[in-house]
């Protein structure tokens, strides 16, 4: 009795040492990582809603339809205010992180982590209760009925089945998104040991004490592995060695991945739950944080360094996983750019793990002697796993070398991948040895981010929709970009051409400034509809019931003035009061801001308001959702009025059409294909109503492209690129189009004058004659007013 007690102490004492060890070092991991997201400056929340705003967010206007888009998020069609939240993508937190709602976008990916999710939440209880006795000698109270032993049992072999399709994704099947290599394993290899483990204890147990197990009935899978033991001769006695060697072994595989896990991608199963917490929503999605740029403190804007990220941007680069999704729906990766979402984030995550342990003066890695090396870097020219997992001997660190995505081999826009992109960053991403360097010497831009790639990004956001846990990518992009912009005044020609002219003449084309109004002219004469501006209102005493804004393209483009002209009809035969500013309308910004121009962005909005203001303008229709989304979520961070009514022309017509102000009774027939606009779509939540448009006019039979609605592919003019020149792979626009082919369209219908030039750019690329691109409001002034 004594030798036993001495030896059930002996191995409390070896329990209590090594599992204190493993929870000492995984405490470190994860607080030298908190140590490395506060480097970077505010706080891990977002930026609060300015004054005024916050009472905004909580309005809904009568006149607002919320509708759920079948995937289980939820978005208004109808009218908006400044500042108010239109969209609440993909229900709550806890639906996310305890529904999986968006992995279950991909079924086959979605079912497979759902039931590593849950099976391992299972198994761990079957550890505890595996753990204790075999340091007691008994159960756990509620591991002792038999129907605990049997469901342990089926999610042994449910998590060990899923690990092995996991396995199979990834190396039989190679899905281009996931990454190959040793790396990606170890945690196939964690959770087998774990399943192999679990198994080979309870089996060993049923050889040792069969009087202290459960019957055959209730653990089919280890009573077979019994047998199977016996059967190649193993004795009681030795199951009792085999039952105390398994057990330990189980011990280390948990407590190994348990320090493992923050020291890998995994270190998501802490943070995915945190960055979704902490996200922003409504319409604070997709808004970019203001600069101060009367900060006399300020020694630099936008994000130079790693450290100049806020703590919330730092949290995503720990909280990913590494899956792909993101660069899986990139346009800019999906037509041979170098720029890959998922890249970006792993890049930016590597850089701060190694500049954060160089800053701090701890080792990124615990325990060091396991990750230490004397060799040299363990990773080559083509490893496809740029992870930032390789041990790093002394002077090593991560940079960004030459590398171009290879469009070749026959390869069009009409056979989009990522293939190219993916190699290209495995081959770029490279562990330099330099004895004498310095991570804190490793330029951001340049080092770890190309300027190649931040001038690809077309801020689609369809990488932050499609990310299940919540990481922001475009804002990070935006503020490296405001770096160069503002801090460096670096910027490609084509872009740096229509700054200029934006500055100088108020629209990119660099057209005469006395021209803004000269569509107002020109509308009298095609239509026989004379505009009023809000100035004559104002002289009469009146007001308005909406405020049209032209936007620079409405204004100055002959294609995009169609659209505002069968706008202008369309309200004119709805009995609207309506006006324009004309020649005191400004460009929005928009694109001045999405190209890092902030400064320019904010005189443009600030002059906008004032004139806003000025004449109490409340309610405003544009036919641009670029404007759209600046006027409604961004404007309200410096003083438009929470009170002012942001619409898309198609949101009015649809209201229009519902009030029974317009009749669409003349047949067109067309077969349209419906190309969802970037920042009506994901930036706002609006899908509906050109669609409700669109099946109201006789004759139009309605198609949905293959990527439509959320996952709709951006037609490439986002971000400023529509002033800029696509020099890499295949153009962004041509592969959209011909995406919209497939479905057999005549036209393509869209709601975005970007969008519509693009479209038409693409059907010309392409020579398909018999296919037309126009607007959802030309198609229904067909059908109202019989002509067009």
């Amino acid at each position: 009795m004594t030798e036993q007690v001495v030896i059930r102490a002996v191995k409390w004492l070896l329990f209590a040492a090594v599992t204190g060890t493993a929870i000492g070092w995984f405490a470190q991991a994860v607080a030298r990582r908190i140590a490395f997201m506060r480097l970077g400056r505010g706080t891990f929340r977002p930026p609060p809603p300015p004054p005024g705003r916050g009472d905004a967010e909580k309005r809904q206007t009568t006149a607002d339809i919320r509708v759920n888009d079948g995937s289980g998020g939820t978005w208004t069609m109808g009218i908006g205010r400044a500042g108010e939240g239109a969209y609440a993508p993909d229900g709550s937190v806890g639906g996310q992180v305890f529904g999986h709602r968006k992995l279950l976008r991909d079924i086959r990916s979605g079912v497979m982590h759902l039931l590593l999710f849950y099976g391992f939440i299972v198994l761990q209880f079957g550890a505890l209760d595996l753990i204790w006795r075999g340091l007691a000698g008994y159960s756990l109270p509620y591991a002792r009925p038999g129907w605990f032993s049997y469901m342990q049992e089926i999610t042994v072999a449910t998590v060990f089945l899923a690990a092995l399709y996991g396995v199979f994704r990834r190396y039989v099947e190679r899905l281009e998104r996931l990454k190959r290599g040793w790396k990606p394993a170890v945690v196939s290899l964690f959770i087998g040991g774990i399943c192999a483990t679990v198994l080979l204890t309870l089996a060993f147990e049923r050889i040792a004490a069969p009087s202290a197990v459960h019957a055959e009935a209730y653990a089919p899978i280890s009573s077979a592995v019994a047998e199977l033991l016996r059967l190649i001769g193993v004795t009681p006695g030795a199951a009792e060695s085999g039952y105390e060697s398994a057990w330990w072994m189980h011990l280390f595989v948990l407590l190994a991945f348990l320090v493992y896990v923050p020291q890998s991608k995994h270190f998501h199963l802490m943070t995915a739950p945190i960055n979704l917490w902490l996200r922003r929503s409504g319409g604070r999605a997709g808004r970019l944080e203001p600069i101060d740029l009367e900060d006399e403190a300020a020694e630099t804007f936008g994000v130079g360094r790693i450290e100049d990220f806020r703590r919330k941007q730092l949290l995503d680069l720990y909280a990913c996983v590494e899956c792909g999704r993101c660069t899986n729906v990139c346009p800019a990766s999906n037509t041979g750019k170098l720029l890959s979402p998922m890249h970006l984030i792993v890049k930016l995550r590597d850089h701060l793990t190694e500049k954060g342990a160089a800053v701090t003066k701890r080792s990124a890695y615990v325990p060091a002697w396991v990750w230490a090396s004397d060799s040299g870097p363990e990773t080559n020219a083509r490893d496809e796993d740029p992870s930032g997992r390789e041990r790093l001997p002394g002077g090593a660190f991560h940079v960004m070398g030459a590398s171009v995505p290879v469009w070749s081999g026959g390869r069009s826009a009409a056979d989009p991948s990522i293939a190219p992109t993916m190699e290209a960053q495995a081959e770029a991403w490279r562990l330099e040895t330099a004895p004498d360097g310095d991570i804190l010497e490793i330029a951001l831009i340049g080092g770890v981010m190309t300027e190649a790639e931040l001038w690809s990004c077309t801020t689609c956001r369809n990488c932050e929709d499609q990310c299940p846990v919540g990481n922001e990518h475009v804002d990070k992009m935006i503020d490296m970009r405001r770096h160069l912009v503002l801090m460096e005044g670096r910027m490609p020609a084509e872009g740096q051409r229509a700054m200029q002219n934006i500055e100088r003449q108020g629209n990119p084309w660099g057209l005469p400034r006395a021209d803004r109004a000269a569509w107002m002219e020109t509308c009298a004469e095609q239509t026989g509809i004379t505009v009023e501006t809000v100035q004559s209102f104002e002289l009469r005493g009146e007001r308005p019931d909406w405020v049209v804004w032209a936007g620079s393209m409405g204004a100055y483009d002959a294609r995009s003035r169609k659209v505002l002209f069968a706008l202008i009809r369309l309200l004119e035969a709805a009995g609207i009061r309506y006006a324009t500013l004309g020649a005191e309308e400004r460009n929005s910004g928009d694109t001045p801001r999405r190209l890092g121009n902030e400064l320019l962005f904010q005189e443009l909005c600030k002059e906008n308001i004032e004139t806003l203001e000025r004449y109490g303008i409340r309610r405003i229709v544009t036919a641009c959702p670029h404007t759209y989304h600046a006027m409604r979520n961004e404007y309200p961070d410096f003083g438009l009025h929470p009170d002012t009514e942001i619409v898309h022309h198609t949101e009015l017509l649809s209201r229009l059409l519902d009030e029974g102000k317009l009749a669409p009774v003349r047949f067109v027939k067309e077969r349209a294909a419906y190309h969802d606009s970037c920042y009506m779509g994901r930036y706002n939540g609006a899908y509906e109503a050109p669609r409700r448009i669109l099946r109201a006019i006789p004759g139009v039979e309605l198609v949905e492209m293959e990527r439509s609605g959320r996952n709709a592919m951006c037609c490439g003019a986002g971000g400023g690129m529509m002033w800029m020149e696509e020099r890499a792979g295949a153009r962004v626009n041509v592969a959209r189009v011909t995406q919209a082919l497939a479905a057999a369209p005549t036209v393509i219908g869209s709601g975005c004058p970007y969008c519509l030039t693009m479209m038409e750019d693409g059907l010309r690329q392409l020579e398909r004659d018999g296919v037309a691109a126009r607007d959802v409001a030309e198609l229904l002034a067909a059908s109202v007013l019989g002509d067009g």
